[in-house]
Order: C-alpha cells, then sequence, then structure tokens
C-alpha cells in the first residue's frame, strides 16, 4: 500500500479498516454473560486482586515475562526497515520490510493453536520455558544474515516459537486467577505488555546507535534467555517449597 498509494494514504486506508472492524465487532459480537456462581458471588477488591498476584510468584513471573517478551519483540521492530535497507537495498523497500514483518505474523498464525494445545495438555509453564529459549536461539541467525532472504526465513521461525508466549501466559493467568478477579489481572498483565512496547524501541535505538543494528538482536536474543533463566530459577524454587511444605 504505501508503495502503490504513498504513506499517507496507507494511513487513511488502515484507518478505515479499524472503523469497519469496529462496526463488526458492535453488531455481529454477542458477548455472554458470566455464568459461574463464583464469580457472581465474590467480589474483589483491587487489594485482594493485587495480594492475590503477589502470593503466587509464577502469576508475577508471567507478567514479567510479557513485559520481557515485549521489550525483545519491539526492540529490533522501527530498525528493521533500516536493516532491510542495508541487506536488499532502497528498491520497494516499504513492501520489502512488510514482508519481513509478515513473515513473522503467518508463523505465529500457523503455530499458535499447536502450542497452546501442547501447553494444555504437558503445563503453560513447560512450553513457556521452551519457547523463550526457542526465541532466543533464532534472533541469532537473524543478526548474521548475509541475505534478504535468510532474514525472512528465519523471521518466520521466529514468528513461530514467538506464536505460543502470548497464548501459554495468558492461558496460565486464567488458571491461576479466580474468574471474577480473571479481567483485572489480565488488565495487569496488559499493562506490562505495553510497557514492553515502550522500553523495547528505546533499547532498540540505544544499542543501535553505539554499536549498529546487528547487535540489537543479540542483545534481544539476551533478553529471551534472562527470561528463560528467570522462569526456570522461579519455577524450581517453587517445585522445591512445595516438597518442602
Amino acid at each position: 500500500m504505501a508503495d502503490s498509494v504513498g504513506f499517507i494514504y496507507t494511513f487513511f486506508l488502515t484507518a478505515a479498516v479499524i472503523y469497519v472492524s469496529a462496526i463488526v465487532i458492535i453488531f455481529g459480537v454477542k458477548e455472554q454473560p458470566i455464568r459461574s456462581k463464583e464469580a457472581k458471588r465474590v467480589s474483589y477488591s483491587r487489594k485482594d486482586v493485587l495480594i492475590h498476584i503477589f502470593k503466587q510468584p509464577l502469576l508475577v513471573v508471567t507478567m514479567l515475562l510479557t513485559f520481557i517478551t515485549q521489550v525483545g519483540n519491539f526492540s529490533i521492530q522501527p530498525l528493521l526497515a533500516l536493516y532491510i535497507h542495508d541487506l536488499h537495498g532502497p528498491v520497494n523497500l516499504a513492501f520489502y520490510a512488510g514482508l519481513a514483518f509478515s513473515a513473522t505474523g503467518l508463523g505465529n498464525l500457523l503455530f499458535t493453536r499447536k502450542w497452546g494445545d501442547l501447553g494444555d495438555r504437558i503445563g503453560h509453564d513447560k512450553v513457556l520455558l521452551a519457547l523463550l529459549i526457542l526465541s532466543s536461539i533464532l534472533f541469532i541467525p537473524q543478526a548474521m544474515a548475509d541475505s534478504y532472504v535468510m532474514l525472512v526465513i528465519f523471521r518466520f521461525l521466529y514468528g513461530m516459537a514467538l506464536g505460543g508466549i502470548i497464548p501459554c501466559t495468558t492461558a496460565y493467568i486464567r488458571i491461576k486467577a479466580p474468574a471474577s478477579m480473571q479481567g483485572e489481572v489480565l488488565g495487569y498483565n496488559v499493562s506490562f505488555r505495553f510497557l514492553g512496547n515502550v522500553v523495547g524501541p528505546v533499547i532498540g535505538g540505544i544499542v543501535a546507535s553505539h554499536y549498529g543494528i546487528p547487535a540489537v538482536f543479540y542483545v534481544t536474543a539476551g533478553i529471551f534467555l534472562f527470561g528463560a533463566l528467570f522462569l526456570w530459577a522461579v519455577r524450581s524454587h517453587a517445585k522445591t517449597n512445595e516438597r518442602s511444605v
């Protein structure tokens, strides 16, 4: 769209799509009221919700991992077009940058359900740990890509791993939080997510300005690895406490 009609009209067209989506939701989506007796009977204050969150270390870690994931994901996104310019050149740059973004989204689309199903069977925390490690590994080849095609391939593979992180964190929160407080707990989780959207580009810009764009990929790989080690440490500590009890 940007190459065909320009950036200004792309904003207008995107706004139109969002408007149509809102109309579809307003008239096409019918929300069912919560039938849970527990949800109707119990009412939690903000203090109760926060106490419930902090009493469960893995619930806190899940929210922090949401933040870490978004920091890692958005650290490179504002710089990706510049990186593609270096690999491919200025010809149809907007299209090729969009294609690289879409490759990640396609990996998400194809594997999100599979990761969610696996989490239902073996545990969402286990799947989350594996995907954080896999995301860390798949960021390194992106820094070493010597062609646009190689970058797109590894962006797609990274998207496959990323596609399971958000569903697993959301599912874990829904499991650990009572129905009548799930909305507020998920709201806190989304707040951490958008905080990562703010912090990630800042970190990426600082690293790129000092060490170059490829360094951002290595830093991001380290961020995902840190998240995996953090989750593993808290899981091990929680299991140790359960055995002692």
